[in-house]
């Protein structure tokens, strides 16, 4: 078997990302649970093949799959823009396992106020830490502002579930275990922008097709932000809502009557199976690498491309995740 092509591109996935299916096997892989139990040596190892493939350097008897493999590993662990190694729970596999038994616990211990003010706090915690580790760009976020995000995300959405859940006390059982969903989407539209808020700000970098840094832009920051939080609302929605009409039927039933332990873990079995599908395919709603017209750019910023890069019409970034 002869060396490995240098020819590859490991810069961008494996499957084609204009498609969603391409888009969704590109997640699944991400997503992949199984990334957390991977140790610092492997990670370090995959970090290796693919900075000395990305060097014009082959590791000797490396096949193409092994090649990609690193690559998934590599980016399952290390910030795009950054290089940086990101917190276990900040990491794209984590979602599922993290996400699984908090909103569990959310949907579980929904009728006390003190347990609704203590998940939803966990729950913004986590995205506060999610949020910062997979933002776009390589721009810095002040502890300030990190603050500012995480205390604004956190009284949202423990304010919106303390409302809505005053509001329907009255209504059916079924209507109040739908509270813990909609105060997630409020938090999610407050912690993403805020936590993002640098981006809003100076902007985020924006390349050509061939990824030569074009400048910084705001507008492609807006809608990159603007992508993420919708899919983070699709996300939820799964899992927030599919569950509690399965829990609402089950616990009528003796079999629960008989045994009310059961209703936490089966709670959060469920929602681990929806997410195990909802994470990847609404991560996959739109490309990673998104796109903005030229003409929706900042007029500063468009008019400099448009001097030095008269042909280009479309830029790209990160949009993050």
């Amino acid at each position: 078997m002869g060396e490995l092509p240098l020819d590859i591109n490991i810069q961008e996935p494996r499957w084609d990302q204009s498609t969603f299916l391409g888009r969704a096997r590109h997640f699944f892989t991400v997503t992949d649970p199984r990334n957390l139990l991977l140790s610092g040596a492997q990670l370090e190892a995959s970090r290796n093949i693919v900075q000395n493939y990305r060097a014009g350097v082959v590791t000797p008897g490396l096949t193409e799959d092994q090649l990609w493999r690193a690559k998934y590993v590599y980016d399952s662990a290390f910030h795009p823009d950054t290089g940086e190694k990101v917190v276990l729970i900040g990491r794209m596999s984590a979602q599922v396992p993290m996400n699984m038994t908090i909103t569990g616990c959310m949907l579980t211990f929904y009728r006390k106020t003190p347990t609704v003010v203590f998940w939803q706090w966990v729950n913004q915690s986590f995205n506060a830490v999610v949020n910062y580790s997979n933002r776009s760009g390589d721009a810095p976020i002040t502890v300030r502002q990190l603050g500012t995000a995480y205390v604004s995300a956190t009284t949202g959405a423990v304010a919106t579930a303390l409302g809505l859940k005053s509001l329907t006390k009255h209504l059916s059982p079924l209507v109040g275990r739908f509270v813990p969903f909609a105060a997630v989407a409020a938090a999610n539209c407050i912690n993403i922008p805020l936590m993002r808020q640098r981006e809003l700000q100076v902007g985020i970098p924006v390349t050509d097709e061939e990824n030569q840094r074009l400048g910084h832009s705001v507008a492609a920051a807006k809608q990159g932000i603007f992508q993420v939080v919708i899919s983070r609302i699709c996300m939820a929605i799964p899992a927030m809502a599919i569950p509690p009409v399965i829990m609402d039927t089950l616990e009528k039933k003796d079999f629960l009557k008989r045994r009310p332990w059961l209703g936490a873990p089966l709670q959060v079995g469920l929602v681990g199976f929806c997410l195990v599908f909802a994470t990847p395919l609404c991560c996959a709603l739109f490309p990673q690498r998104s796109s903005l017209p030229v003409s929706r750019l900042e007029p500063e910023l468009r008019a400099r491309i448009r001097e030095q890069n008269p042909d280009i019409e479309v830029v790209y970034y990160n949009k993050g995740l």
